[in-house]
């Protein structure tokens, strides 16, 4: 199917982009679910598969997620980096008639047995804030980072070059056709759906559990959403290099992940949202590695940058550059 998105001069200027924890949660599950998903995501499918046989909600799981996803799963973000709490917040917000019409076109059930969404929303947010919590978060620093990186290229595209040059390189399934967005589909390309952003915009949102596809809500309550697979993905689920997991025992997992990271220039804030820890404990672990020499810091004015010394790239196998 093609998704034809109309814009008005009003919704072009409204293109903004987001990171969404729900939204990788619910694609990731979609992967350990059903049969989709690409191959490269085969790695962290053979460790994450295992924990989710302990989610007493697989059922209600199974029947939105292992199939056609209903857009209430999928609440555009308020803002750019959103919290996975403030995600399920709008969630749990989802208006009723929304909620029936939704639920019912994906489970394939009459009105009448569409149940109320008060009895589905917080049982769904939970088991989503527990899958969230088990199989996402202890990745989300890598992704985050990853994900952001994209955000911050495609950002520089739009500037540089405008709607047209953002779009044209966003996919090879999006084309931008003067005021209209067309996204083309795979299986069934001869059916079209139109989607007016009625002056709300449209939120781009760039993808690890999405690639290689490109998805776009087709029932937007507000601004239409388009999520993208982001630019290096393959790359993520790479195992660390050599000489930094035989430095994760003698250092510890979250240290060990400092001196990877500071292969270039960070801040404190930027560290913490790469290793998704806190900037508190950023700066403990900084501590430590500067007292042994393994980390440099510069500051100026109130902007810290912290950079690995030349004694950490030796204990990283002369690794400088490469992190």
């Amino acid at each position: 199917m093609a998704v034809e998105i109309r814009f008005t001069a009003a919704s072009v200027a409204k293109v903004r982009f987001a990171v969404s924890p729900l939204g990788e949660t619910v694609l990731a599950l979609r992967i350990l679910l059903g049969s989709a998903g690409h191959a490269v995501h085969q790695p962290w499918v053979r460790s994450a598969r295992p924990l989710l046989a302990g989610e007493r909600e697989l059922p209600l799981l199974r029947a939105l997620i292992a199939g056609a996803l209903p857009s209430f799963l999928f609440p555009v973000p308020e803002e750019r980096l959103p919290s996975m709490a403030a995600e399920l917040d709008l969630l749990r917000a989802t208006e009723e008639a929304f909620f029936r019409r939704e639920y019912g076109a994906v489970v394939r059930v009459p009105d009448e047995e569409v149940p109320d969404s008060t009895a589905v929303l917080p049982r769904l947010a939970a088991a989503l804030h527990r899958c969230h919590e088990l199989l996402i978060a202890p990745q989300w620093g890598r992704m985050r980072a990853l994900l952001e990186a994209d955000v911050g290229r495609r950002a520089l595209t739009l500037v540089d070059g405008g709607v047209h040059a953002l779009f044209a390189e966003l996919h090879q399934d999006v084309a931008w056709d003067g005021g209209q967005l067309v996204v083309h589909g795979r299986r069934t390309p001869q059916t079209v759906c139109t989607v007016d952003t009625g002056g709300h915009g449209l939120v781009l949102l760039p993808s690890v559990f999405n690639w290689p596809n490109v998805g776009v809500d087709k029932s937007p309550v507000a601004a239409a959403s388009i999520r993208y697979p982001a630019v290096g993905v393959g790359l993520l689920w790479e195992p660390p290099p050599q000489a930094l997991t035989g430095l994760a025992p003698v250092l510890g997992q979250t240290r060990a992940a400092v001196l990877d990271a500071l292969a270039e220039p960070l801040t404190t804030g930027a560290l913490a949202g790469r290793l998704g820890i806190t900037a508190s404990a950023v700066s403990q672990h900084l501590g430590a590695l500067r007292g042994a020499g393994l980390v440099s810091t510069r500051r100026t004015g109130r902007t810290a940058l912290h950079l690995r010394t030349e004694r950490a790239n030796h204990l990283m196998g002369g690794s400088a550059g490469k992190g």
